[in-house]
């Protein structure tokens, strides 16, 4: 075994793993799918990668995966400001950045969909900023949904819907996490084919 064959496998192995979290992925699919019903939209937020994931994310909502038929979805990165980002977080700090936004932004019925490979700890205080637009979406009826790994930290259980990948790495969580986000996209794109069937 070398450097490589010991990096796949254990990427294979972690992405393999969410085999357990399919009817958790359909269900936050449907539920975003329902979206629509209600004019509400999906708020995304990360980090770091999960911040890039955040953005890769809102981008397929909004335009299409898969199947160029598919109706488009509100979907908001939440990191997608650099004004906004840097002027609040100059004056207030960025730990509040996200919560700001969710007070924004957000409205009752909508989701905040949060990506993080740790999922909040307020010893080190590591994504605290997260942690912190949850607390206000859940006084704003704004539904929580989490992907996380390294155990889940505080959101795991703060979650409406939460999947913590099985994986300590930060990378394979992040390979785990695109995972994920592309078979909700996948989802979705196969809710709104069976939809337009039945209207036809």
């Amino acid at each position: 075994m070398n450097i490589f064959d010991n990096y796949f496998n254990e990427s294979s192995r972690v992405i393999t793993s969410l085999n357990k979290d399919k009817n958790i992925i359909k269900l936050m699919a449907k539920t975003i799918f329902d979206l629509k019903l209600t004019e509400n939209k999906i708020m995304i937020g990360g980090n770091g990668g999960s911040c890039a994931d955040s953005e890769h994310f809102a981008g397929e909502l909004l335009c299409t995966f898969k199947d160029p038929k598919r109706s488009g979805i509100a979907g908001i990165s939440l990191s997608n400001n650099a004004s906004a980002i840097t002027a609040w977080a100059n004056d207030f700090g960025f730990e509040t950045y996200f919560e700001r936004q969710v007070e924004s932004l957000g409205k009752s019925g909508d989701i905040l969909f949060l990506i993080t490979t740790g999922g909040g700890n307020r010893e080190n205080g590591a994504s605290m900023n997260l942690v912190k637009a949850a607390e206000k979406a859940r006084n704003m009826g704004v539904k929580i949904f989490s992907i996380s790994g390294k155990g889940g930290g505080i959101l795991k259980d703060f979650s409406d819907l939460s999947i913590v990948v099985d994986s300590n790495v930060t990378s394979n969580i992040q390979e785990a996490h695109i995972a994920i986000i592309h078979l909700i996209c996948l989802y979705l794109d196969y809710l709104d084919e069976e939809k337009r069937q039945k209207i036809a």
